[in-house]
């Protein structure tokens, strides 16, 4: 089983979104101008007698292959309503492109940022003692890469949030980290975690809290490096790995 990986039908309902109606065709627009801008940037640099940037090496590192697998992965999130998990084989055939290609391009669309992928396993049936598991296809979600906004043409740029709606989100993210500073270990891997994972980090959250109540009589907030872990916990399946 390889490093990373999560069992399959534990995490998916947390880790795939919809795309909003259109959101595909900008996402593909938005990566072909990239694949434009990476061009640019390589014939600039050759011109000035000067070094790509690292960002700017990332960003020409995008290919024709990569826009082909990046499209076939859209039209999935649009006809599956975002959940994309085919297999390199598939995407190889429905691409036309060799296997080693499409893991090229998949770990060139990742390194940018167009999309997170999570690797998943399965359990198998054996009759030797304990569990077995083999590899299954990955779980996709595409995205919006920051890094590439100001490389596009401006039209295709996501319109600024007004800011009143960005105090409003502040507000809330602050409201959000009050609260959680103040519940229990248990209710945090509750709130915060779905599946198996989270039963085991709540009776182990539960432990935790007994002791405190041992220790202590007025036990304090939680330790806000406390609650950043659990809440990465909570986003390993968003983390892009093949």
């Amino acid at each position: 089983m390889l490093r990373d990986s999560i069992e399959a039908g534990t995490f998916e309902e947390a880790f795939f979104a919809a795309p909003a109606p259109g959101e595909t065709d900008r996402l593909l627009r938005i990566a072909k101008q990239t694949l434009i801008a990476g061009k640019n940037l390589r014939r600039a640099a050759v011109a000035e007698g000067r070094s790509l940037s690292a960002s700017e090496r990332l960003l020409s590192s995008l290919t024709r292959s990569a826009i082909d697998v990046y499209e076939r992965l859209l039209t999935i999130a649009r006809v599956c309503h975002g959940r994309i998990f085919p297999s390199y084989d598939d995407l190889a055939e429905k691409t036309g492109l060799g296997r080693a290609t499409v893991a090229r391009a998949l770990a060139v669309l990742e390194a940018i940022g167009f999309l997170v992928r999570q690797r998943r396993f399965v359990r198998v049936a054996s009759d030797e003692p304990g569990p077995r598991y083999e590899q299954t296809s990955n779980a996709y979600r595409v995205l919006l890469p920051e890094r590439v906004m100001k490389f596009i043409p401006r039209w295709l740029r996501p319109a600024p949030l007004p800011d009143d709606e960005l105090q409003r989100l502040a507000d809330r993210a602050a409201d959000t980290e009050a609260m959680l500073s103040r519940l229990s270990c248990k209710d945090l891997a509750n709130e915060l975690l779905q599946g198996p994972l989270a039963k085991v980090l709540a009776k182990l959250g539960a432990s935790i809290d007994r002791q405190e109540r041992e220790s202590q009589n007025d036990p304090q907030p939680l330790p806000e490096s406390y609650i950043r872990e659990i809440k990465g916990v909570g986003l390993v399946g968003q983390r892009s790995n093949a």
